[in-house]
């Protein structure tokens, strides 16, 4: 009887229920609010569902997910090695048509307005009490691109790599709800009634340049940032090259499935509760909405001042696709300029704006990487 007391003692203690603490409990309460929103609510499923999960596993006490080798190692080791958000803009840039920036390239100066956003909330983390890196890292969540802000943030703030990417990934969801009213507030009415003329058609040689000229320039000019602008690029051109179809649909569809379940679970699996669970999370939060905040207004600003320089021929709307949430943002821009005018028809002209955003976001990386550097 003594023996058999014993070994359920041994049980016990081997299990997670005896090193389950309360911290554990709300971590894991956190995960199924996340997972509530992604499978009930329909917020950014395909992301938000890993990343809860990976939650869930992360406060599970004595599973050595850290320690032992195994898939969960290394999932975290793609996250922490700058394998994953490449990878992910691999698949951005073969599903993304950089034809509407070609034709219209002064849409690429709304992305870079928009990514004023990011300086906002740099600054306002550290008046906060954040470091400077820490501060960058926060402020890239404004630019609305999780790959990014979990690249830069590996780099420069690791402990605070999910707090900073859930609350990427959560505006990126929350882009509809976010940007219609920070639209209307800063445009007329008649503003948002402004229709476009029609883009010109970009030849297939501009398509096939535009990739590789990018790639060349902005590696030269800030090389900390060439594996994600590369990678964009190379699935960009394996799209655009018109002989490297199954490239571009591996990348597109197979690749960028896997890789997502991969980052996002991995994202989850940064989730402990000592790392979580402090007064830096919700200060975390909250900048990152001023962030995000912050860059639809200076994108939709930038927008009235060039339709006041060209005469009224930019809808100010576009200007808040300059965030990086591709084509989320350029959905909203067409949505809520087709509510003040039924004919008006901004979606492509957002795409301009949007996709330069995705630059706009790694080149605002890369710029706080060669100014703060990563060690």
């Amino acid at each position: 009887m003594d023996a058999f007391i014993v070994s359920l003692e041994s049980v016990w203690n081997d299990s997670g229920f005896a090193a389950f603490t309360m911290e554990n409990g709300i971590m894991m309460l956190v995960g199924l609010v996340l997972l509530y929103m992604a499978i009930v609510k329909g917020f950014e499923p395909l992301l938000l569902s890993p990343i809860a999960f990976g939650c869930l596993l992360a406060n599970v006490p004595k599973t050595g997910f850290e320690t032992d080798p195994g898939v969960m190692q290394v999932i975290l080791y793609g996250i922490h090695h700058e394998v994953f958000p490449p990878l992910i803009f691999l698949g951005v840039g073969a599903m993304t048509d950089f034809g509407p920036l070609i034709a219209n390239p002064k849409t690429l100066l709304l992305g870079a307005a928009a990514q004023g956003g990011v300086f906002v909330a740099l600054l306002g983390a550290m008046l906060t009490g954040f470091s400077v890196n820490e501060a960058a890292c926060i402020g890239i969540i404004g630019g609305a691109d999780g790959p990014t802000s979990i690249y830069l943030t590996a780099k420069l703030a690791p402990h605070l790599l999910g707090a900073i990417a859930v609350a990427a990934y959560s505006y990126m969801s929350l882009v509809p709800l976010i940007q219609p009213p920070i639209m209307k507030l800063f445009t007329t009415e008649e503003d948002r009634k402004i229709k476009m003329e029609q883009l010109r058609t970009v030849t297939h040689f501009e398509k096939v340049v535009f990739p590789i000229a990018c790639t060349i320039i902005i590696s030269l000019l800030l090389p900390s940032v060439t594996a994600l602008v590369g990678m964009l690029m190379l699935g960009n051109l394996f799209k655009e090259a018109g002989c490297l179809d199954r490239l571009s649909d591996t990348s597109q569809n197979a690749l960028m499935n896997i890789v997502t379940i991969m980052l996002a679970t991995g994202t989850g699996l940064t989730m402990k509760a000592e790392d979580f669970l402090t007064w830096s999370t919700i200060k975390i939060i909250c900048l990152g909405l001023v962030a995000f905040a912050a860059g639809t207004c200076l994108g939709v600003i930038f927008g009235k001042i060039m339709c006041i320089i060209d005469g009224g021929k930019t809808n100010p709307l576009i200007g808040s696709a300059g965030v990086s949430a591709v084509p989320m943002a350029a959905r909203v821009s067409q949505t809520v300029g087709q509510k003040a005018n039924p004919s008006n028809f901004l979606l492509m002209h957002a795409m301009g704006p949007n996709v330069a955003g995705v630059i706009g976001t790694a080149v605002a990386a890369g710029t706080m990487l060669a100014m703060i550097g990563s060690n």
